[in-house]
């Protein structure tokens, strides 16, 4: 029998995340995001019904323009309003006890010093459950938001990267030593300062002396996800990911991605089972099959294509809101989302992709349509590629959950496809990988005890 599945629920907060125009359904109750109730429930919910986490996405910018501005994304909620994530983990960590808390954050947004202690703190308060998706931004108007004249390169934006988490790294594994809390009352001694280290470290971009404000937390580093199949993505995330977030378009295309990165990752020394990857797909659930075709139709009237077109095209910073569905898109070349790209043309092999392959990119693709035995077949197709797990995108919140909670999962238990209830909390990287720490072979591990000996500063 095959290691079972792991799921994640593939959220963001704000009114339209992935299937746009369900917001106007009356079971889409992504509606009301702005109410910490509807999270906490939902979290609660999936807790319970066997997810290993909660996955939230995140910008910090508008999508590029739509029929030549951006108050497009405004009227019809394209992730505007949305709200910080790490903010929301707070409440879902202590009103929840087992399921992993996941959120998306850039190295734009933050000094990796402040960031560093935002993410110990939230790994202390969830005991152990956070997981952070590192990425780069790609929308123009995010770095305008953080005072740059517009977006830096595709490839300048991951060796940033590269350097904001080696200043992490440095201050979650190398800054306290992990028996310099005493907290003695007795001798009077809270911590030991023979064992907290400055970093000192000095590089391009940052120079953060340190020490870490905050004691080693359950996880220490929380668990690393990541999501980009360009050169520089499959690199980083060679290096770096624990997880990998990929929306392929069919299980041949995912083993390919898949396999060549697992190379990359021997390449630079870890072990190819160091990374878990994670398929996005979303589900419509029938008794029968022709229940679930008719659903399917039922669905397609409700999402909003437009907004599908202006979501994909936006990301890759072309405004296709004003040319024809059968418009070739070729030799695309963007600074934004370039796995988009990616992804359209490995769905339409054999032929250019249009816009209305764009449109249909993420709302069919990635979508399985049938009966839960149907969609364990095809669970157990993507498992065979090497998917080691799926995020799973909803149409409606609570709604696509829940009926995926009581309708599949069973019959994916029952398979082995799923593993059986979790009974005692545990850190999510244990829950994942079978230990609380960071593989020695990350490389995050040359951190650790290297800032023991006084006046030495590791680069």
């Amino acid at each position: 029998m095959s290691k079972p599945l792991s799921f994640s629920a593939f959220v963001m907060n704000t009114a339209s995340h992935i299937i746009h125009g369900l917001w106007r359904d009356k079971e889409g109750h992504q509606l009301n995001f702005n109410d910490v109730e509807l999270w906490v429930s939902l979290a609660q919910k999936l807790e319970a019904g066997g997810f290993d986490a909660i996955f939230f996405a995140d910008v910090v910018g508008l999508y590029g323009n739509h029929r030549g501005g951006w108050e497009y994304h405004a009227s019809n909620g394209l992730q505007i309003p949305s709200n910080d994530p790490m903010v929301l983990l707070s409440a879902l960590a202590v009103n929840t006890k087992k399921i992993g808390l996941a959120f998306t954050a850039a190295p734009l947004q933050e000094p990796p010093f402040n960031f560093a202690r935002r993410v110990s703190t939230l790994d202390h308060i969830s005991k152990g459950r956070i997981a952070w998706n590192i990425v780069t931004s790609s929308l123009e108007n995010a770095f305008r938001n953080f005072g740059y004249d517009g977006l830096v390169s595709h490839d300048d934006r991951y060796q940033w990267a590269d350097e904001y988490v080696d200043v992490l790294y440095k201050l979650w594994e190398g800054s306290w030593e992990e028996d310099a809390l005493l907290q003695d009352r007795e001798s009077g001694i809270h911590a030991d300062p023979q064992k907290i280290h400055k970093i000192n470290h000095v590089s391009e971009r940052y120079k953060v002396e340190g020490p870490h404000l905050v004691s080693p937390s359950p996880q220490r580093t929380p668990v690393l996800f990541q999501a980009g199949s360009s050169a520089a993505g499959r690199n980083f995330a060679a290096r770096h990911a624990e997880a990998v977030f990929i929306v392929s378009p069919d299980p041949d295309n995912a083993r390919k991605l898949i396999d060549q990165t697992r190379s990359l990752a021997v390449r630079y020394g870890r072990d190819p089972n160091d990374i878990r990857f994670y398929q996005g797909l979303s589900f419509v659930i029938g008794e029968t099959e022709e229940e679930a075709q008719q659903k399917e139709i039922e669905l397609e009237q409700k999402i909003d294509f437009d907004m599908m077109i202006a979501h994909m095209a936006g990301g890759m910073g072309i405004d296709l809101g004003n040319v024809s569905l059968d418009t070739p898109l070729e030799n695309v070349k963007t600074e934004g989302v370039q796995s988009t790209f990616q992804w359209l043309k490995q769905s339409t092999q054999g032929r250019t992709p249009t816009v209305r392959d764009l449109a249909k990119l993420r709302s069919r693709n990635s979508r399985i349509v049938g009966t839960p035995e149907t969609i364990a077949n095809q669970l157990e197709l993507w498992q065979e590629a090497g998917v080691d797990g799926v995020n799973v995108i909803n149409a409606t919140i609570p709604g696509s959950y829940e009926e995926f909670i009581s309708s599949v999962m069973p019959v994916l238990r029952k398979r082995g496809l799923a593993r059986e209830q979790q009974v005692q909390p545990e850190t999510l990287r244990s829950k994942l990988f079978g230990k609380d720490r960071l593989s020695r072979r990350h490389p995050s591990a040359k951190y650790r005890g290297a800032f023991t000996q006084p006046n030495v500063t590791p680069q």
